[in-house]
Parts: structure tokens; C-alpha cells; sequence
């Protein structure tokens, strides 16, 4: 027996029962045309400041829907599927036409300045909310921050800082294979692109799609969340300390190039938080973050430094385009799978060397992955993509078995050899079959591949049982979280600006 396999066999049925994951997914409203919708977030949805399940992401026109965390995927699964039921019924009855967009790429775009910011309220926390989204549209372009995903959020019972870290060193070595496997972003509309430098090519004649042919996620290669800024950052995952003090000196470290910009604007609007490389913990970049549940107002990293990881986000995950909720039950069975592997497998400390290594693999992996007889670097070496990832998944499968023990079935050894079956057959993936789908049945036009699925997608949650309990509930949340932004800004004192300076103190979080 393996070492891998002794440590499987020493975790208890009920430790791996108290699993727990959730899911935070963004996605954008769209008009029935393709664009963009400018219209606020509608009210009846309730305030995306306080709202424990539906709030906006970068856009006051994207929306992220949020489950609480579940010890199983088809609650999970559930939950999310009856969030999305509640918005597709609002936008139908307050925004005629509306429906949300089902590809991680974004549908057609105004103009950079016309994207318009996500809106809290007129808290110092709502205030400083929008300003930060107003930073980051000044240092990397807002169409940039209307790429939508799916985050994973996962934890195991009795874990500490140390075994995540682990975990997470794992992921990052093996990420290429969730990336082979479910990527779902090889094309976009050429908005997207306008007026930027790419390596994309057209898909027919162009003006309708551009694409890379083997891409699995163009989501993460280098036209999506990427930073030359942040590319100055060699953070170490080689434990909480390390990794704490790596962020620390982003969030402290002056740029120029954001000193140029300016806290404030000669009118005296704000233009961004502050000017140091990163404004708050959440603008680091990365595949896989490592979380702990904040208090009222205080900042990530003190968290963290206080009281240890809790759980770890994924947030390389595409959405699924033919999925109405933009993710299925076998790929969060792969996933439990996958990340019981990444915590159980050996994992070496990180070095400059493999980091920089495990980027250029991201790269590779998301822009032509599916390329037959592509290489990744491996500790130095060469290696296939497919020979490796199919290593990792052969490794996975007692994993898988051990899991159905502890859940009954065979649900997670089924999801396994799905995605064994998708990694023999490339044609298979999804970005494949996007692509496929893209050329033969909508003429090389991505709006109307992605609408046709958005529009399906609306139509088939707004076909599901709905009864009044649980639009009462909903409704219910929706005025609690009115109720408490209200709250939350009558029991401001201090002026913004001072209330941002104590915030962006870090100094006050040690």
C-alpha cells in the first residue's frame, strides 16, 4: 500500500462526512440583445452590501450568488440552484428581458468607462467598497473585471494552517488538470480585446468571435486575471507566516505607477483606495486562496495571522456554459476528490524556481492545453500533460472509493471515470465542445452561442417547482438586508477619509 493510500485509510468516515463546500458565482446581466445591462441591481433582489447569498461582484451589473457550506453536493447543488431560480423570477417580473449571462467570458461591453461600478450605499464600508472597485478599473481596465467564474470553497474537520498550505501547494502543481478538464473559455467576443494587444486568431472571419484553437480557459492565461504589478510578487505558500509576510509587503510596498494615479482625483473624487501594490488582500491574483471568516470591519490578513486558515477558495473553476447553473455534481465530486489528493499527496516547500515553472504551466495549460503532444515542465523536466494528469487521476481513485464508503453509492468513483474518459477524448472537454458547438451551429458568433445557452438556462430554472414558502423566504432575506444597510450607515460616525485611513492602516491589524 501506498503512502498515499495508508493515509486515505487512516481518515474516519465521519471526518470526511463533515466535508463541507460552497460555491460564490458571478455572472453577468444581459440584455436580450447580448449587451451589457446598465440598469441598477435590482432592489427586490435586496442589498448587495448585506445580502448573505445574492451581492454584486466588480459590476453593479454582475451578480454573484452565494451558498452557505454544505457537508454534501447535491445541497450544495440545491441551494444554488434555488438562488438562481429567486433572481431569474425577479428579472423576469422587474426587468423584462434581462437573464444572466452563461459563459465566464463576458457578452458585448460599452465602453471601459461606461461599465458601471457596483454601488453599496453610503456606509464608509459601502464607500469603500465602490472606490476599490473604481481602483482597480484605473489599474487594469474594467472590462477586464467582468470575467466571471465559479469559486469553490472547501474544508475538511481537524485541519490546521500547515495542512492547507500543503494542499495548496499541490493544487498549484497539478491546477493544469481541472483547467484540461473542465476550461470552458477558448473564444470571446472581440470587445473584449479592443484596442489591446493579443495573440488570438479569428474564428471565421473574426468580427464575431476570436479564439485560440487548443485553449482551454482563456479566462487564465494572460488576457484574463493577470498583473504585471502583481507579476513583481514571488509569494511562497510555504506556510502562513511566509505567506502572511508576502502579502503584508504588497499591501504596503509603494508602486509608482499607482502613486501616479492618486488616491484622489483633483476634484476630489476618489480614484482608489490607497497606492501600494495591492489595496486590499482581495486584489492578489491566484488560482487558490487560502480564507479565514472575517469580523465586522476587520481586515483578511489579520484573520488569518490570528486564527489560521479555515477553508480554501478555488477560483479557477470556468463556468459551464451548458450548465444552467454553471456547474454539475460529478465536477464537485471531482473536486472533493481532487482536493483530497492535493492534501494527502507529499508536498515539497515551493521554491522561486517552481513557481515561476508552475506559472508558464497555467499558461500553457489554459491557452492551448488540449494541443496534442503539449509538454509541462515537471521539476525541471518535461513531461505530457496527458501522462501527468493521467497520474494524478489514477492516483485519485481510492480516493474516490473511500468517499463513497463514507457517502454510500458510487457517485464520486463515477465522477472519476468521467473526467478519465474526458482526458482520453480532448474532443469531449468543454472548451471543445464549445468551440464545436460555437462553428457549426451559430456561424462562429460567440453572442449567439452564449445567448442561446443563457436564454435556455433561463427557461429551464424558471421551468422548476417554485412554491410560496420559498419565495416568502427569499423575499424575507431580501428586506432583512435592506434592513440591515440601513443600519449600518446610521451608525457611521467618522468621515470617509478618516475611516479610510484607519482601514487602510495595517499597521492597526498586526
Amino acid at each position: 500500500m501506498s503512502t498515499l493510500q495508508q493515509r486515505i485509510a487512516a481518515l474516519p468516515a465521519e471526518r470526511l462526512a463533515g466535508m463541507r463546500r460552497g460555491i460564490e458565482k458571478e455572472g453577468l446581466r444581459v440584455l436580450p440583445t447580448g449587451a451589457l445591462a446598465l440598469t441598477p441591481h435590482p432592489a427586490a433582489l435586496g442589498s448587495a452590501l448585506t445580502h448573505p447569498r445574492i451581492t454584486t461582484d466588480y459590476s453593479e451589473s454582475q451578480i454573484e450568488l452565494i451558498t452557505s457550506a454544505s457537508t454534501t453536493v447535491q445541497g450544495c447543488l440545491e441551494e444554488l440552484t434555488e438562488i438562481h431560480q429567486f433572481v431569474h423570477r425577479v428579472l423576469r417580473e422587474q426587468l423584462g428581458g434581462e437573464m444572466l449571462w452563461v459563459s465566464s467570458m463576458p457578452c458585448m461591453l460599452p465602453t471601459d468607462e461606461t461599465i458601471p461600478l457596483a454601488r453599496y450605499g453610503s456606509s464608509n464600508a459601502g464607500r469603500a467598497k465602490s472606490v476599490y472597485r473604481m481602483g482597480l478599473g484605473h489599474r487594469y481596465g474594467r472590462r477586464m473585471q467582468t470575467i466571471s467564474g465559479i469559486h469553490y470553497n472547501w474544508s475538511l474537520p481537524g485541519l490546521g494552517s500547515d495542512d492547507y498550505f500543503a494542499l495548496i501547494r499541490n493544487f498549484r502543481r497539478h491546477a493544469f488538470v481541472l483547467l484540461y478538464l473542465f476550461g470552458a473559455s477558448p473564444a470571446l467576443c472581440p470587445c473584449f480585446v479592443q484596442g489591446r494587444q493579443h495573440s488570438l486568431q479569428p474564428l471565421g472571419d473574426g468580427k464575431r468571435a476570436l479564439y485560440l484553437p487548443h485553449a482551454t480557459s482563456l479566462r487564465m492565461g494572460r488576457l484574463g486575471y493577470q498583473s504585471d504589478a502583481q507579476a513583481t510578487l514571488a509569494v511562497s505558500y510555504n506556510g502562513l507566516q511566509g505567506y502572511a509576510d508576502s502579502l503584508h509587503e504588497a499591501l504596503t510596498r509603494p508602486y509608482p505607477a499607482y502613486e501616479a494615479i492618486g488616491v484622489r482625483n483633483p476634484g476630489g473624487d476618489y480614484n482608489q483606495l490607497g497606492t501600494s501594490l495591492l489595496q486590499i488582500e482581495n486584489e492578489f491574483y491566484g488560482t487558490i486562496r487560502p480564507k479565514r471568516t472575517v469580523h465586522s470591519g476587520e481586515r483578511p490578513l489579520h484573520a488569518l495571522r490570528e486564527r489560521g486558515v479555515e477553508y480554501v477558495e478555488v477560483r479557477l473553476m470556468d463556468l459551464d456554459p451548458f450548465e444552467p447553473v454553471g456547474i454539475t455534481a460529478d465536477t464537485m465530486r471531482l473536486l472533493d476528490v481532487f482536493l483530497l489528493h492535493c492534501l494527502l499527496s507529499d508536498s515539497p516547500p515551493d521554491t522561486p524556481g517552481e513557481i515561476a515553472e508552475l506559472k508558464n504551466n497555467q499558461h500553457l495549460a489554459a491557452e492551448c492545453g488540449r494541443e496534442p503532444g503539449l509538454q509541462l515542465m515537471r521539476r525541471g523536466q518535461r513531461v505530457l500533460l496527458t501522462d501527468w494528469a493521467a497520474e494524478v487521476l489514477a492516483e485519485c481513485a481510492p480516493i474516490a472509493t473511500t468517499l463513497d464508503a463514507a457517502h454510500g453509492g458510487d457517485a464520486y468513483a463515477q465522477a472519476l471515470v468521467a473526467a478519465q474518459s474526458t482526458l482520453a477524448a480532448p474532443h469531449t472537454t468543454p472548451s471543445a465542445r464549445v468551440l464545436a458547438e460555437l462553428q457549426q451551429r451559430h456561424g462562429n458568433d460567440f453572442t449567439s452561442f452564449v445567448l442561446a445557452h443563457s436564454q435556455a438556462a433561463r427557461d429551464a430554472l424558471l421551468a422548476l417547482p417554485w412554491t410560496e414558502a420559498q419565495q416568502a423566504q427569499y423575499q424575507a432575506l431580501a428586506e432583512q438586508s435592506l434592513a440591515g444597510q440601513r443600519a449600518i450607515e446610521a451608525a457611521d460616525t467618522l468621515p470617509f477619509e478618516q475611516w479610510r485611513q484607519q482601514f487602510m492602516a495595517l499597521d492597526q491589524w498586526q
